[in-house]
């Protein structure tokens, strides 16, 4: 398997669930707005894996669902009855639909005015601080009782959960005004496979 990625995007999460899952994987980093890059993927966007198919796929919650389901053995993914399913998939569906979301307007604000002006893109990017709070909220209402997203351990929304809750340092109300967030985000600093992949991922 080969993953593409760019430092500092949610590609992350899917190169820590890939350590986690302890198998043979490579790397390679990408600029997303190369044509190169867009041979492999035509958005343009991170991740994207090669796994022997025709073309790679997409997705970092494709992705992060195909590492837990490949290597059920590793438990990244959901526990195994419907119900349990139906969590796991609200938890990520939250990540994917409602948490990475929320910074876009922060880091693309152009793509949400007509007017390029520089004081209409600082009021998008100030307009998206409410909605990163909303979602920094509930996920410090799921970290309360077990310290993990999903179930009392390590999943591959950990992994997600982990890599965008960092995007959030600079914010005027940033992941360590939270008490869960604050203890997630320590625990998760000190693993080994995630240090690995932040000093390999800024290389």
């Amino acid at each position: 398997m080969r993953l593409y990625y760019a430092p500092g995007t949610c590609a992350l999460a899917c190169w820590i669930a890939l350590e986690w899952s302890e198998v043979e994987y490579s790397v390679e980093k990408v600029d997303p707005r190369s044509d190169k890059y867009r041979a492999i993927n035509p958005l343009g966007m991170v991740p994207a894996i090669d796994i022997g198919l025709k073309q790679p796929k997409t997705q970092a919650d494709a992705i992060l669902h195909y590492i837990a389901e490949r290597y059920p053995e590793k438990k990244l993914g959901a526990d195994d009855d419907m119900e349990a399913r139906f969590e796991f998939n609200e938890i990520m569906s939250f990540l994917t639909g409602d948490f990475h979301p929320a910074f876009w307007p922060y880091f693309v604000p152009q793509r949400f005015t007509i007017s390029q002006s520089d004081d209409a893109l600082i009021a998008v990017r100030e307009a998206a601080y409410p909605r990163v709070t909303r979602v920094l909220d509930h996920l410090n209402t799921l970290l309360a009782s077990t310290g993990h997203v999903y179930r009392g351990r390590r999943s591959v929304a950990d992994a997600y959960a982990f890599v965008m809750t960092r995007w959030t340092e600079k914010f005027p109300n940033s992941w360590k005004n939270y008490e869960y967030i604050s203890g997630f985000m320590e625990r998760m600093s000190v693993d080994p496979s995630v240090q690995h992949v932040l000093t390999q991922s800024n290389l």
